[in-house]
């Protein structure tokens, strides 16, 4: 499909090429039966727990999120303490209370395992009614959660965390990029933030306290990317455009937290004698590659893995070629090679998240959007109730491998959409010439990178003799939308 004139709508085009995805990689597009059944009988939301719960309803809880998201995971709120600490506590949704092991439910978010963002459609590992409801930590809702509590000292370092159940409010539903605006001081403080008395202390303490942890981890080696993520827009039906998303001051304060809470998580289980599902990214099989990408930038990195280096040349080009980071960084990413889940026993020896430059991590704070979130939830309510560990060590190796293989085919549907729904927007332009940079060249292929609007796609004329890195005039040659491909030619 090159033109745009088309009898049915394009967000049912785009929807239609999702479903076959979701088929042809082993997802489930659509609920079953039972488990809608059992979704229509919940009448409210879960309100009993066997571990015991805190009554935290008064504090100053709120969530940052997508514009758009209802499925909220988490809450954040900070306590300020002597000698510059603040504790933090994250409030994670309660998924297990409302979501019984075995249940039809759990069965097919235990098939799917994640939730599936499409630009047309998303597939919620959840039937909605709970995952943006029952079960989402919604805006001035009482609900149950799992509390990660740990204090952030003046350099960033944790001291003292702790893990119970609670009931919690949310007080304020805040988005990312008004957050992210006000605390960069480019915007107004959000609506919702305002209409709450003490809110606006409360994200600059937060902010403050998410700065310190991320400072810590990068003097640790943390590697610091800046990738564009591209999302298309709609106008009623129609794909309007493309519009690239960039990191912010919000989203580096919810996931410096983040990151901080699942390591409390992996550290809890393990002192409680559990096994755990850790997520890892290993040293990396392609180090030499790296080693490689960096001298032809004109720098110089050791033969043997050492994230701190890796960090401190991500930085110095990050400074000299800001334009061109973002390439760098998904081409670094590429040669980390990606996560996984494995199984930690009680005191063993897990890989540690090499990206991070974290050695306990799990993945706890999305129940309502990760199936390995779920089960560590599980692990965690059955210590703190007094319970045995509801799976054995097998069971959660063959869940562990489970969830990486459907993470991974989740990942190349979401990616397959985006670009069919970018090769809808621009297929009314072939012809037109554009300013692109080299994203990738190898015997596989040479891509790029379209500036304005942002779209990408494969050079098939003219490819000789360009690198990564150079810029280079293209003409849109060709489209097509069923298999997401956009072609160029070199002018």
């Amino acid at each position: 499909m090159n033109q745009r004139s088309s009898d049915r709508s394009e967000r049912a085009h785009l929807r239609d090429l999702a479903v076959a995805a979701m088929r042809m990689r082993g997802l489930a597009p659509a609920f079953p039966p039972d488990a809608l059944a059992q979704a229509n009988a919940m009448t409210g939301a879960p309100q009993t727990t066997e571990e015991p719960v805190r009554d935290l309803r008064s504090l100053l809880w709120c969530s940052i999120d997508n514009d758009d998201s209802r499925d909220l995971d988490q809450l954040s709120v900070a306590e300020r303490l002597a000698a510059g600490a603040v504790k933090v506590l994250i409030a994670i949704a309660d998924v297990d209370a409302g979501v019984p092991n075995g249940s039809p439910i759990d069965r097919h978010a235990a098939q799917n395992t994640v939730s599936v963002y499409t630009p047309a459609i998303i597939f919620p590992m959840l039937p909605e009614k709970l995952s943006t409801d029952l079960t989402s930590l919604a805006d001035r809702q009482e609900r149950l959660a799992i509390v990660v509590e740990y204090v952030v000292a003046s350099d960033g370092t944790l001291a003292n965390s702790n893990i119970y159940g609670a009931r919690v409010v949310n007080r304020a539903k805040l988005a990312y990029n008004s957050v992210g605006a006000w605390l960069a001081g480019t915007g107004p403080l959000p609506p919702a933030a305002a209409a709450v008395p003490g809110m606006d202390e409360q994200l600059k303490m937060q902010d403050a306290a998410a700065q310190a942890l991320a400072k810590q981890r990068h003097e640790h080696g943390a590697l610091e990317f800046e990738t564009i993520e591209v999302r298309a827009t709609f106008d009623g039906d129609r794909v309007h455009g493309l519009e690239a998303e960039r990191p912010n001051r919000a989203k580096q304060l919810i996931e410096n937290f983040m990151i901080a809470a699942n390591g409390v998580g992996a550290r809890f289980l393990d002192a409680h004698g559990f096994a755990s599902i850790r997520r890892v990214v290993k040293t990396p099989e392609h180090w030499d590659r790296i080693v490689a990408l960096a001298a032809e930038t004109g720098d110089r990195l050791s033969s043997t893995p050492d994230p701190r280096a890796l960090q401190a040349f991500l930085a110095r080009r990050r400074a000299a070629d800001p334009e061109r980071f973002p390439d760098l960084s998904h081409n670094v990413i590429k040669m980390l090679g990606s996560g996984e889940y494995v199984v930690d026993r009680p005191g063993g020896d897990a890989p540690g998240h090499f990206g991070l430059a974290v050695k306990d991590y799990t993945h706890s704070t999305a129940p309502n959007r990760r199936y390995p979130d779920l089960l560590t939830q599980r692990l965690l309510k059955a210590a703190l109730a007094g319970h045995r560990q509801p799976y054995s060590v097998a069971e959660l190796e063959s869940l562990a491998a489970h969830c990486t293989e459907q993470e991974d085919n989740a990942d190349k549907v979401e990616r397959q959409i985006r670009k069919s729904a970018a090769a809808l927007v621009v297929s009314s332009r072939i012809g037109e010439q554009f300013d692109a940079i080299v994203t990738g060249a190898s015997p596989k292929g040479t891509y790029v990178r379209v500036f304005t609007p942002p779209f990408d796609g494969k050079l098939l004329k003219g490819q000789q003799g360009l690198d990564v890195g150079d810029r280079v005039r293209v003409r849109l040659s060709h489209t097509d939308v069923d298999k997401g491909f956009i072609d160029f030619e070199r002018v």
